[in-house]
């Protein structure tokens, strides 16, 4: 059961202002709960997640009464260097393919500390200031989100056309000011696409709305993350409250956590780096 703040068992980040998700503890020290609950204060949500491992991956499903078939279909895309200077950096540039809907687009920050944005930046109505939090790991980010057309997307990918052109004109001055100098986003290579499926669900004896994505990497490896959001001053209640429903389903909370993004990047990363060799 969850004992108190330092159990928070939902996010992760790669660097200050935030902690990679660990395999050995759920715990987080002193300081860490502080910086933390400093930076659930700031922001405009909070996104509890969890990684499933994969041989639990089926249980889970049935635990849940997750319905493979109503699911929706989509692909992701990255655009990164060979070498993840944007990431290294702080900065996530992605498009993303939606069946039977529109596409959509984020340049995102983190992590960040929400008091240390522009005023101007936060009250944007595009722009989303959340703290993600998975067990052992937290990290606070700051996405500009926009629109973009699917098959525009789809010809970026294959390239005959403009990354940059996905973008609208407040992304890319969001971007230009907080990515590396000299780094267009023309300039980026293709990291992706990855297909996934995304079902928006409410389990049977929970109150609350919970999302389940599976994401098929080209390798075959597939990462189960679930999720649920809640408002800021609402966080330990709902983690204590998903943690108990969730350990009362047989669902194995304790696992080794991966991020999306990240094992997203790592893989695609290698592959532009070998075929650059050949």
């Amino acid at each position: 059961m969850l004992r108190g703040p330092e159990y928070v068992w939902m996010g992760a980040g790669p660097m200050a202002t935030a902690t990679a998700p660990r395999k050995d503890s759920a715990r987080l020290s002193d300081a860490e709960i502080i910086e933390m609950m400093g930076l659930i204060k700031g922001s405009k949500t909070v996104e509890l997640k969890l990684t499933v491992p994969d041989d639990a991956r089926y249980h889970t499903l049935q635990a849940l009464g997750i319905d493979p078939l109503e699911a929706e279909i989509r692909q992701v895309v990255f655009f990164d260097t060979p070498d993840l200077e944007l990431n290294k950096a702080g900065v996530v540039v992605r498009a993303r393919r939606t069946q039977l809907k529109g596409g959509d687009t984020v340049i995102k920050l983190r992590p960040v500390v929400p008091d240390n944005l522009p005023e101007e930046i936060r009250k944007l109505p595009n722009v989303g200031v959340e703290v993600d939090a998975m067990p052992g790991g937290f990290v606070c980010s700051a996405s500009f989100k926009g629109l973009a057309d699917n098959d525009d997307i789809k010809a970026a990918i294959g390239g005959g056309q403009s990354i940059r052109k996905l973008y609208s004109k407040d992304q890319r001055a969001f971007y230009s000011a907080h990515a590396p100098e000299g780094i267009s986003l023309d300039a980026l290579s293709v990291l992706g696409p990855i297909p996934i499926f995304k079902l928006k669900f409410t389990p049977r004896g929970f109150g609350r709305k919970m999302v389940a994505e599976l994401w098929n990497y080209p390798n075959g490896q597939r990462l189960l993350e679930l999720s649920t959001k809640c408002l800021p001053n609402e966080t330990f209640q709902v983690a204590a409250e998903t943690r108990a429903f969730l350990i009362g389903k047989g669902v194995d909370v304790g696992g080794a956590q991966q991020t999306k993004t990240k094992t997203a990047l790592d893989y695609f990363s290698k592959q532009l780096k070998a075929s650059a060799k050949e």
